[in-house]
């Protein structure tokens, strides 16, 4: 472990191969709610899993940027809109107009019209129509990004459903050139009925493109691009079939890395009861939340270690990474439950335990003032340290499982089983032992303890605070 450092748990299983993960992908003009967290940070950790073991990650943000509900927003934003107004409300202005158009709507039909010729001349390319389109997107991402900031969240591509409007000709004329396009009641469809699943369609009778299309794209350009060894899309499991369907026409279309092609899907976020609702019923936005974890992990830390220095910085990194533990403690098929009280035990198997172990273990080196040097390892034969020893031992095949399995909670989970083997060590052995050559072992395999938990916190996205 001493010699792999930072690399423990790492190796270059991937051989630089490209690994294209599709994740988070929110929608413009709508808010970024806590329903978009379980996609976020488990496309994060795969990130940096697939990273550790020598792939190189394309983080890819695919947008839903595209469609009629833009020229909703125009049409909107020039009847009752105000652009100084929105400028300083953002998103919630845009949702508030999208909200009032669909009320107006319902009594005036004509602004359906309106709202489809407005989106056409975005289609056109029409310079008023796409200047209010990227304002509204680049309104947008100022307020995600200041979300995924916070996580500590970078992607490699923006490039949503707009991306490929030009590129979806591609794939209708090689759809019809294989002749595996059909006209089914006015649509284009590739007939999956061998496959026991309903028909694709590609084009609907009215000519115009769907996710599927759209989706085929994307996936024709990433292969062109990045040449992927996999290609993973992390989409709650409600789409199962979409991904299914689209992966088999890749796959009728004659190509071999439709195999490569990895629908990972996630179960939902639910809360005790009003945890996410408003009034309204609405989701609360995330942002809102991480605040509100920040908050009460501050409230707590001043109650517990009142003295602390630099109590915000850690209550923000431990807040949030108890949001983030407890989307990734269990298979990501399992729904989430979410537990203001449980999320923020730092007793429980939770986020603020395994960062209260690493501070521990950091504390107890600063005390002894440790210095690494020659170590006999021969030394630790009680059954707590040779728990320590496997627990760590476990980790590197922990980590190459996740990969292979794409379930971060097998990360998630040995760095748990660490963190509590250590924790058993600390109270039962005198780690500060009288004897130099005890000593000196213990302080070593607790160093070797913060090194490890620390490597797995950040392969899921969590900080590791020294001090708590």
């Amino acid at each position: 472990m001493f010699a792999e450092g930072e690399r423990y748990g790492g190796s270059d299983l991937g051989g630089g191969r490209n690994v294209c993960i599709d994740y988070s992908s929110v929608n413009i003009a709508k808010p970024f709610h806590i329903g978009h967290l379980p996609t976020t940070v488990i496309g994060n950790a795969l990130y940096r899993i697939y990273n550790h073991l020598g792939f190189r990650s394309v983080g890819i943000n695919h947008l839903g940027d595209w469609g009629t509900q833009f020229g909703k927003m125009i049409v909107a934003y020039q009847l009752w809109g105000d652009k100084e107004t929105i400028e300083q409300g953002g998103v919630d202005e845009l949702v508030k107009l999208y909200v009032r158009f669909h009320q107006e709507a319902e009594a005036n039909p004509s602004l359906d019209e309106q709202a489809r010729a407005w989106f056409k001349r975005i289609e056109d390319g029409d310079a008023e129509a796409l200047s209010l389109f990227e304002w509204f997107k680049a309104l947008t991402l100022k307020e995600v990004e200041q979300v995924y900031d916070i996580l500590g969240i970078r992607f490699d591509s923006y490039a949503g459903e707009s991306f490929y409007n030009d590129k979806m000709d591609r794939v209708v004329v090689e759809l019809r050139e294989k002749g595996l396009l059909k006209l089914d009641q006015g649509a284009q469809i590739v007939d999956l009925s061998d496959y026991k699943m309903p028909p694709c369609i590609i084009l609907r009778s009215d000519g115009a493109t769907l996710y599927a299309t759209r989706d085929i794209a994307a996936a024709l350009y990433r292969k062109d691009t990045y040449d992927f060894a996999k290609c993973l899309y992390v989409v709650a499991y409600q789409q199962d079939l979409h991904f299914r369907q689209w992966f088999k026409v890749v796959e009728l279309m004659g190509y071999p890395w439709a195999k490569d092609l990895v629908h990972v899907s996630f179960g939902m976020v639910s809360g005790t009861e009003g945890a996410f609702s408003t009034r309204k019923g609405n989701m609360v936005k995330l942002r809102e939340v991480l605040a509100a974890a920040c908050d009460k992990t501050y409230d707590i830390i001043c109650e517990k270690s009142p003295d602390l220095e630099d109590k915000e910085t850690i209550a923000r990194q431990v807040g949030i990474g108890a949001l983030i533990w407890n989307s990734l403690y269990n298979g990501r098929i399992k729904d989430v439950v979410f537990d203001w009280d449980a999320v923020l035990n730092f007793d429980g198997e939770t986020g603020p335990y395994a960062q209260y172990t690493h501070a521990r273990a950091c504390s107890v080196l600063r005390k002894a003032d440790y210095t690494p040097g020659a170590v006999d390892y021969s030394i630790l034969t009680d059954a707590e340290a040779s728990a320590v020893i496997a627990a760590i031992d476990a980790f590197p095949s922990a980590v190459v499982e996740a990969m292979e399995k794409n379930e971060p909670y097998l990360v998630t989970r040995v760095v748990m089983g660490i963190c509590a083997a250590f924790n058993k060590f600390y109270y039962e052995q005198r780690i500060l032992a009288d004897d130099a050559a005890v000593r000196q072992a213990r302080l070593a395999l607790t160093d070797a303890t913060r090194k490890v938990i620390a490597i797995g916190l950040n392969l899921i996205g969590i900080a590791a605070p020294e001090r708590m």
